[in-house]
């Protein structure tokens, strides 16, 4: 399990939307146990994750080539320094006069 690998790390939040799953005691008992915070959206707020869902999205439809990677590894450079690169140099932003 990710948590256990990463040596039990502190003050994990976990966000979830307000579907039957995500409330349900079975979701919500092993987030006890570990002591994790849930992060909920809000009721009627469908669009409070709408800017991971447009990364994922874009990594999806943009970044990730049809045929997929030979390697994790050549993925990881792709994905990090790329994308990173791009999402802070060439994307406009007020600092690059964008």
């Amino acid at each position: 399990m990710a948590y256990e690998s990463r040596g039990r790390p502190n003050g994990v939040r976990v966000h979830s939307a307000q579907g039957c799953h995500d409330t349900s005691l079975t979701f919500r008992q092993p987030l006890w146990r570990y002591r994790m915070t849930q992060s909920l959206s809000r009721k009627g707020h469908c669009w409070d994750n709408s800017p991971m869902e447009r990364l994922f999205r874009s990594l999806k439809t943009e970044w990730v080539p049809k045929a997929g990677y030979p390697t994790q590894q050549e993925s990881g450079r792709d994905l990090i320094d790329d994308l990173i690169g791009y999402y802070s140099q060439t994307r406009p932003h007020q600092y690059n006069g964008g």
